[in-house]
């Protein structure tokens, strides 16, 4: 009961609330000895996977740094990091529980024949309309232990003073998972700081830069751009590729192999349904770290290679390389990250104190996804279509390899002071998800920061959200796929 009592403790009478749902559910379940193929499917759930896939050596120890020997030596110095982050571990959204709820309906109308199915129908359907995409606790924890890692592995930039004189931004999307994200990373540092999470000594309360700072203009560009909105967002063809696989052969398999486990007509499923009963696995992981849930025994590792690229088309085609206003729309949140170097570049050379050592920004996989594709990453040679999953099965675009939980792109700005000419005096490293991400046109862990200026001179000097963003011709998608 010790986790319980936390939750109380931590989280309030709310956490009563969830505490007693999810009793309840461990009730109808927990007795199932039924043996899922859940160790292999773990890493197919797209943007619906936690962050320990990529990392497995956190379940084990969830503060361990391993990465330190992968910076620049001790003769450079870190001076600034500028950081995307996606929220941590969150609940279904409304959409998604209200498909939940008719699949398990379909399952209590039609299923039987099988102990799975006996499980499934006895499965308690715990989750509820309010809970819409909030953090969980896990989010929290994703949050509160991310801030310990990148402070452990940065302690230079991450230090008390800073934070007390407010040398550290936190920007943050407007949606609650996002906020509550920002403030659950801003509890770590005040732990690591102060020795506890949430900071009470005199005066830390009334710092105004404890308190996150919305900005949906950088941190959900995709809602200002007119152009993305009308010619994908709203636009019912913009999918065509993903509305095609869903009536695809591989699709269908699948389709034809959960009515027969289920005894469900196949003319009562779809994909849409398929698909959610395979994220439920996901949420029982991510959400209650549940390996033995009734939702991922009805799946094999062949079902979820077909379930993630479902899913992959999705974000390919809607925030990925599908169409090029996908990434051009992230071109202001890409010229913010620049201005901070560029200005913490301008104050060491004038022997200054950089004023903003720790930029923290937080946002959403559709934040995330946009801003690679921008800077040319996990592009693959050929598009991402209906018609050649089997030819993708070793593609860079893996969402879920990408964009996980509590996924976080990080910019590094280094002083070299023993930099063999003045040139390669700053440089400049990125992590994705705390691993070295490789630069796509040197393939170099490092760049010289003069040099990655050139190199994306095209987007810092000629993307104008303004003019990408305006709306030309209505009630089309443009041919500017990539």
């Amino acid at each position: 009961m010790s986790f319980a009592f936390t939750m109380y403790r931590r989280c309030g009478p709310k956490a009563a609330q969830i505490l007693l749902i999810s009793v309840t559910w461990f009730c109808s379940v927990g007795h199932t000895s039924i043996t899922s193929d859940f160790p292999r499917l773990a890493s197919y759930f797209g943007t619906k996977t936690r962050y320990e896939e990529i990392n497995p050596f956190l379940l084990e120890n969830p503060l361990l740094v391993n990465r330190k020997q992968d910076l620049l030596p001790n003769t450079c110095t870190p001076l600034q990091i500028v950081s995307v982050v996606r929220h941590g571990t969150r609940y279904p959204t409304h959409k998604q529980i209200k498909k939940m709820k008719k699949m398990h309906n379909l399952i209590l109308q039609y299923g039987g024949g099988s102990d799975l199915v006996e499980d499934l129908r006895n499965w308690n359907m715990w989750y509820e309309d309010w809970m819409d995409g909030q953090l969980v606790q896990k989010g929290e924890q994703d949050m509160n232990n991310l801030a310990l890692r990148l402070a452990s592995l940065f302690p230079s930039l991450f230090t008390a003073e800073k934070f007390k004189n407010c040398n550290m931004t936190f920007l943050t999307s407007s949606k609650h998972r996002c906020v509550d994200s920002t403030k659950a990373f801003i509890s770590g540092l005040e732990q690591r700081f102060f020795g506890f999470p949430q900071g009470s000594i005199i005066g830390l309360d009334e710092l105004i830069c404890r308190e996150p700072v919305v900005n949906d203009t950088l941190m959900r560009f995709f809602d200002h751009c007119e152009k993305f909105v009308v010619q994908v967002e709203d636009n019912d063809t913009a999918m065509h590729e993903v509305d095609k696989f869903k009536e695809s052969p591989e699709m269908m398999k699948v389709l034809r192999r959960i009515s027969a486990l289920l005894n469900i007509p196949e003319d009562e499923l779809n994909a849409d349904l398929i698909q959610v009963a395979f994220f439920t696995c996901s949420f029982e992981l991510a959400i209650n770290n549940t390996e033995n849930s009734p939702w991922c025994k009805l799946f094999d590792e062949e079902d979820g290679k077909v379930l993630e690229y479902l899913n992959d088309l999705k974000q390919y085609w809607k925030r990925g390389y599908g169409f090029a206003i996908n990434s051009r729309s992230s071109c202001s949140l890409f010229q913010h990250i620049f201005q901070h170097l560029e200005t913490a570049v301008a104050e060491s050379k004038r022997s200054q104190k950089v004023s903003n050592p720790v930029v923290m920004q937080f946002g959403h996989a559709e934040t995330l996804l946009p801003l690679l594709a921008l800077m040319g990453l996990f592009k693959d040679e050929k598009p991402l279509t209906a018609e050649n999953f089997s030819l993708q099965s070793e593609r860079k675009f893996r969402s879920g390899r990408i964009v996980p939980y509590a996924s976080n792109l990080v910019f590094v700005l280094y002083h070299c002071d023993l930099a063999e000419n003045p040139e390669e005096e700053y440089q400049v490293q990125m992590l994705l998800n705390e691993n070295l991400l490789p630069f796509p046109h040197s393939h170099q862990s490092v760049c010289v920061y003069n040099d990655l200026k050139k190199q994306y001179s095209h987007l810092l000097e000629n993307c104008h959200v303004t003019e990408e963003c305006k709306l030309l011709k209505v009630g089309h998608v443009s041919e500017d796929e990539l």
